[in-house]
C-alpha cells in the first residue's frame, strides 16, 4: 500500500496554554484514530535553512516553511486526503502538504 508523507506548514498561535495543550489533545486523539494507517507519527520540527543549487544557503526556509512531518499509509491519494482533512492542524490555520512516497530503490 502506498505512503504518504504529510508536510505540516503554518504554526498555530494559542491565546492561551490550555488552548495550546487541548490543541495537542485533538491531535493526538486524530493520529490515534488513523490506525494502522499511522506508519510513523512524525515530529516537529524546528527553524530550517534552504540550500539552493549554487550551494548558498538561505534562512526560513522559504514563503511557507515546513514545521513538521508525519507519515501515513493510505489506498490512494484521495483517501490520504481523507484522513489528513480532520487533522486539528488545519482548525488552527495550518495547512498540509500530502505526497506520496515513491518507492523507488536508492
Amino acid at each position: 500500500m502506498p505512503k504518504y508523507v504529510l508536510v505540516y506548514h503554518g504554526s498555530p498561535r494559542f491565546e492561551t496554554k490550555e488552548a495550546g495543550e487541548n490543541h495537542m489533545v485533538q491531535w493526538r486523539s486524530w493520529s490515534q484514530g488513523l490506525g494502522d494507517a499511522l506508519i510513523d507519527p512524525g515530529m516537529p520540527v524546528g527553524p530550517s535553512m534552504t540550500v539552493l543549487s549554487d550551494g548558498s544557503v538561505s534562512e526560513g526556509g522559504g514563503a511557507n516553511p515546513a514545521v513538521g512531518i508525519t507519515i501515513l499509509e493510505a489506498p490512494s491519494m484521495s483517501e490520504a486526503i481523507t484522513m489528513v482533512q480532520g487533522c486539528p492542524h488545519l482548525s488552527a490555520g495550518g495547512t498540509i502538504e500530502v505526497a506520496e512516497a515513491m518507492n523507488i530503490e536508492m
